[in-house]
């Protein structure tokens, strides 16, 4: 295996642990958004406590959908 076949090895699999990375706090954050809606009921006070975390879910998505792409996942 050639110097440049190890990096792209090396590349891909950064790529990967980023996109691991991304799964577990998109879990993540979903898991504390549901918690927060249970035990948030009023809708002014949810929204502003959830609204960050859907933002960064959306992130996170979009950045996952990158990297499906570009390692061909899906």
């Amino acid at each position: 295996m050639g110097s440049s076949e190890v990096d792209l090895v090396k590349s891909e699999n950064l790529k990967l642990r980023n996109y691991i990375s991304l799964v577990y706090a998109e879990i993540e954050l979903s898991q504390r958004l549901n918690e927060i809606r249970q035990n948030f009921t009023s809708l002014p006070y949810s929204e502003r406590i959830t609204k960050p975390i859907l933002d960064r879910i959306s992130q996170i998505m979009r950045e996952k959908s990158a990297l499906e792409n570009e390692l061909k996942l899906i």
